[in-house]
């Protein structure tokens, strides 16, 4: 899932992409307000991280602004400031958890899958789906009685599809799960990945629609419907 890091400390900035990636995560950071809007502007993020003390104001006016536009958007407050009554505005102003600093990254990490859990409105942590059942917390699954191992691409890949099942996804948006503004895109890594994961879970657990994308075949073995 696509993460936007918005926070003004470019060392702790690089440290939660690179940290939330190894979780899986695709992560692009912003510094300040400004830029955080405009990213929320160009690209589709699952869920934001964000500090409230930022250079151009502060974090909370930020999530005012979503909220009041009606915005459902993931919002998690990561701040230095950690008191009961800093916690209580800002959980109160609409953000949907808060972590205060300093923090370890794997509580982050959990804290970001459960808060986008609920946000799809799943209970269970593991995702289950034509027989395999799917855990984001260790990037595998199980089929068949049998533990499937993935990369980090594979498994963002397989989650975007698995997240709208009978859905087509086109090419550019799996793109987008998979790289962040600073990584170059390779012509043919979809495809790869695809090749892959169809190696480990059936030739037919995915189709492809040709000119649309890529969908997961329907547990019945009948085309599913988009």
């Amino acid at each position: 899932m696509r993460l936007l890091i918005v926070e003004d400390d470019p060392v702790l900035s690089d440290g939660l992409c690179v940290g939330l990636g190894l979780s899986g995560f695709t992560a692009d950071a912003v510094g300040t307000l400004g830029d955080a809007r405009a990213a929320l502007q160009d690209a589709d993020f699952a869920g934001v991280v964000l500090d409230i003390m930022l250079p151009d104001g502060s974090g909370l006016e930020l999530l005012a602004e979503l909220r009041a536009a009606g915005s459902r958007l993931p919002i998690l407050l990561l701040t230095a400031r950690d008191q009961i009554r800093d916690r209580v505005q800002g959980l109160d102003a609409g953000a949907d958890d808060y972590l205060g600093k300093p923090f370890d990254l794997a509580e982050l990490a959990a804290r970001t899958r459960a808060m986008l859990r609920r946000h799809e409105g799943r209970a269970s942590a593991v995702i289950d789906w034509n027989g395999l059942r799917l855990d984001p917390a260790r990037m595998c699954g199980t089929k068949d009685g049998c533990e499937i191992a993935f990369s980090r691409r594979e498994f963002a890949v397989l989650q975007a599809l698995i997240e709208r099942p009978g859905a087509i996804i086109a090419k550019p948006t799996l793109e987008e799960r998979l790289y962040g503004w600073q990584e170059e895109v390779e012509s043919n890594t979809v495809e790869v990945h695809i090749h892959k994961l169809r190696a480990k879970l059936g030739a037919g657990f995915i189709q492809t629609i040709r000119g649309a994308g890529y969908r997961l075949a329907a547990p019945d073995g009948r085309d599913a419907q988009p």
